[in-house]
């Protein structure tokens, strides 16, 4: 059966004229035609005039205080509740700043996960410990310690290396290499020190050291004492053992030789 043709309107109909036939005059079996929008049929329309009567009547009126608000008392502060989570961590950091003798406070920048891991083993082998600091949690501790001088240092993100002991060169020698954390300053035996300080202190010998080179000093002074005061009765001695040798030289020399025993008749 052969399929019914569009007429040249794009209308399908009986009385559309058949194209004559040869190359050209048939139309494609398949056209794309554009057909026109569809016409808005939802207008605004004002609401009816009871509609209207019903909404007034039935609209919510709140009812008037007893008294205006301006005569009310105002509402104090509100207090906010304290989160339990933040609590165990202020009680964590003290217990951790109440135990340490070297806390140093350090500007934390972005680091990788495994950057952030060496360090930390680095650290752990000299006994330095890493503590990530929030300043929210870390100001309230700090404000009520001895460390309330090094509150200016938390500004961004900052971490906290803390040890039992002072290990002054040993950290400074690891953050060397990392340039992502900054040392901004240190308390070291109750002694608020700057990065200078730090260095400078980091300069010194060991405290082994110091104490021997002092206890050495101190036994010096002692021992030149003891000399000084035996060198005089050793002199003396010595003088009056020589003047003996000489007296008893001179007393041999001044006496007479014994002369010849003879026997009397």
């Amino acid at each position: 059966m052969e399929p019914r043709q569009l007429s040249r309107t794009g209308y399908r109909g009986f009385g559309a004229q058949r194209p004559p036939e040869g190359p050209g005059g048939w139309l494609p079996a398949l056209q794309l035609l554009r057909r026109g929008s569809k016409a808005v049929t939802r207008h605004w329309k004002a609401v009816h005039f009871q509609r209207q009567k019903l909404l007034a009547l039935t609209e919510y009126l709140a009812p008037r205080p007893a008294l205006p608000p301006r005569c009310l008392p105002r509402p104090g502060p509100r207090q906010q509740q304290e989160d339990g989570y933040a609590r165990v961590l202020r009680a964590q950091l003290e217990a951790t700043l109440r135990a340490s003798r070297m806390v140093a406070v350090c500007q934390y920048n972005a680091m990788a996960d495994e950057d952030v891991a060496t360090l930390r083993h680095f650290l752990r082998r000299h006994d330095i410990h890493v503590k990530f600091a929030v300043s929210q949690v870390a100001r309230p501790v700090l404000a009520q310690s001895k460390l309330r001088n090094l509150l200016p240092l938390f500004v961004c993100r900052n971490i906290l290396l803390v040890s039992a002991e002072p290990r002054a060169r040993e950290m400074l020698r690891v953050l060397k290499g990392v340039p992502q954390v900054t040392l901004l300053g240190a308390c070291i035996d109750d002694t608020i020190l700057s990065r200078q300080g730090v260095e400078q202190l980091a300069r010194l010998p060991p405290l082994e050291v110091s104490q021997g080179q002092t206890v050495a000093a101190l036994s010096l002074l002692p021992s030149q004492t003891c000399s000084l005061l035996q060198r005089g009765p050793a002199l003396l001695a010595a003088l009056l053992e020589q003047h003996l040798r000489r007296l008893r030289g001179a007393g041999g020399a001044a006496e007479p030789a014994p002369g010849p025993v003879t026997g009397s008749h």
